[in-house]
């Protein structure tokens, strides 16, 4: 099953500290000694070492410099950025706002064939009304405190609905029932957005499974994860974006979708608990 999602972050960080580690065994160097050749505080290699710095490009080259290994820098310095953009935090992705985080989305899909979805929380963006999305993204940028610029955002975050349309994309979504009667926005917003879910479901493009309150299933609830065919996994947390592309990682998401698979309903059935939703509604 998938473990924590910042699990294959912080591994990635430990196997790069490693490395970083063995340039200084193979050199024959102490930590002090590298840092007084690097100059900087001895305490400053204590933390890249320990995993509570992270390396910038240029410490990387100074660091193979002073372990006489040159040849090691850039492959490492793509290795450091890669794990950097592993564990994104959204306060970092949305320092200018929210709109520039939904372009990058709409290039992920557009790029993706089959996309597998599993939401807990709230209706997957490529699924969202303007309504509903300007409700959700407003709370996040309330709650998060940065830049407002909702109705640009919005606009990128719903652009996404063409690939339901265009092209040979496919998008495999399970959503807990519980999302179905969670209060986005007004009343209106709701009905809205079950009424859309009532339309796009019918579409070649879409397979939404819903997994009824109180089901049985053999894996838990988790938090949302999105699945770009067999190369990342994405998983959205309250603080941060996760990218996963190690393989077996992948496996674990693959295999969690299948269990919550089997515990949902389709077709008629889906439909019924969508529509059952709106009319509790009034």
């Amino acid at each position: 099953m998938p473990s924590s999602p910042s699990s294959s972050a912080h591994a990635a960080r430990v196997a790069l500290a490693a490395r970083l580690s063995h340039l200084l065994k193979d050199a024959g160097i102490t930590g002090r000694e590298l840092s007084a050749r690097c100059r900087w505080h001895a305490a400053k290699t204590s933390r890249i070492l320990s995993v509570k710095a992270a390396p910038s490009d240029s410490d990387i080259r100074a660091w193979c410099s002073a372990c006489g290994a040159h040849d090691q820098a850039e492959d490492l310095i793509a290795t450091a950025r890669a794990v950097e953009s592993m564990y994104l935090e959204w306060r970092r992705l949305h320092k200018t706002g929210m709109r520039k985080v939904q372009e990058d989305f709409y290039k992920l899909h557009g790029e993706t064939a089959v996309c597998r979805v599993y939401v807990s929380n709230v209706v997957p963006g490529f699924f969202q009304t303007p309504a509903y999305a300007t409700a959700l993204m407003r709370s996040i940028t309330d709650f998060q405190g940065t830049p407002d610029d909702v109705t640009e955002a919005v606009a990128a975050r719903v652009a996404r609905s063409r690939f339901l349309y265009e092209g040979n994309h496919r998008f495999v979504v399970l959503m807990e029932e519980w999302v179905l009667r969670s209060g986005v926005g007004y009343t209106n917003t709701m009905v809205g957005q079950l009424s859309h879910l009532l339309d796009v479901m019918r579409l070649p493009s879409v397979s939404l499974g819903i997994i009824p309150l109180g089901a049985a299933r053999t894996i838990w609830p988790l938090e949302a994860f999105y699945l770009y065919d067999e190369r990342q996994a994405l998983v959205e947390t309250l603080t941060a974006e996760v990218n996963i592309t190690q393989p077996r990682e992948l496996a674990d998401y693959a295999r969690a979708f299948g269990g919550l698979a089997s515990s949902a309903v389709y077709g008629p059935s889906a439909q019924s608990l969508i529509i059952d939703a709106r009319n509790a509604l009034g």
